[in-house]
């Protein structure tokens, strides 16, 4: 509190007038005068006097003043070093999907405006991600999930993001405008890996509706995931990002998966208690209006 009696004491000195401080400053001049008194009783002497109309600084007042300059210059630059430097390894959670097909132009952004940042990124899970956030293990999360509600989290939407079957050109639904569950039926699927959130979906759907399938195999990294489709292993959900390319080169077809249930999201997420710098907050700024997240 001193700092603010502080800056209203070099207002004062600087216009020779408490009138003319309060105006300067937005406040009352009462409240200028309490701000005098408390800070004179602070220092245990006098800060002004008055010869006739002109209040002047008194010996002790002079004495005080570049200190009183020196300390508001410092706090301003402690709180410009805060805010926009960062020290410290950044460290960001997230799945293996926008680790490989989200989030590299996006870091590299971050990195070409903050040369000096020690980014580590790490993949998992969203639950473990989520457990990592609520222990302080890590900064910030990336997740693809339905909407998260954890009231200890502060969750940023990014967009949603369609989900789509991959298969060949030549498989029997490669033509269809959408698909659903019971399109599914006696296929052969390859999988993410369990703790999903769209694989624990297409699972609980297929469950739902009793569509009988056959898991061929289950992979973690979607590159491996694409590489079993080509070779007719099985057909594939995932997220559409993850087979842009594959559908701009026709090398393998992608349909639109309808459930009726939430849309996926990309979602950024951390911590109530977390505090941000100024260039994180910004970053994630820039990364939600993307796609005019919240």
């Amino acid at each position: 509190m001193e700092l603010v009696y502080l800056h209203t004491f070099r207002e004062v000195a600087r216009w020779g007038s408490f009138t003319r401080a309060a105006e300067e400053l937005g406040y009352a001049q009462p409240t200028v005068t309490a701000q005098m008194q408390k800070l004179e009783q602070s220092y245990g002497a006098p800060l002004f006097e008055r010869f006739g109309r002109k209040l002047r600084l008194t010996q002790a007042g002079e004495v005080l003043l570049p200190y009183a300059k020196e300390l508001i210059r410092l706090y301003g630059e402690s709180k410009e070093a805060v805010s926009r430097e960062i020290t410290g390894p950044i460290r960001i959670a997230t799945i293996d999907t926008l680790a490989a097909f989200y989030l590299p132009p996006h870091l590299q952004n971050f990195r070409q405006s903050y040369a000096e940042a020690d980014l580590v990124l790490q993949t998992g899970s969203e639950a473990a991600i989520l457990a990592q956030l609520k222990e302080g293990e890590v900064d910030i999360g990336f997740i693809f999930d339905r909407l998260c509600t954890d009231e200890d989290l502060v969750v940023r939407v990014v967009r949603q993001e369609e989900l789509v079957i991959v298969m060949p050109h030549d498989h029997r639904l490669s033509s269809a405008s959408a698909i659903t569950v019971r399109d599914l039926q006696g296929e052969s699927l390859i999988v993410t890996e369990e703790g999903c959130t769209y694989r624990g979906m297409l699972m609980e759907t297929l469950r739902e509706e009793g569509v009988a399938h056959r898991i061929a195999c289950q992979f973690s990294n979607p590159e491996a995931i694409k590489q079993c489709v080509r070779c007719g292993l099985g057909i594939a959900l995932l997220p559409r990002m993850a087979v842009e390319r594959e559908m701009k080169e026709a090398s393998l077809a992608a349909v639109p998966f309808h459930t009726g249930k939430p849309p996926f999201s990309i979602q950024v997420v951390y911590h109530k208690k977390k505090w941000l710098s100024r260039a994180m907050e910004q970053w994630i700024q820039s990364v939600t209006s993307e796609g005019g997240g919240i």
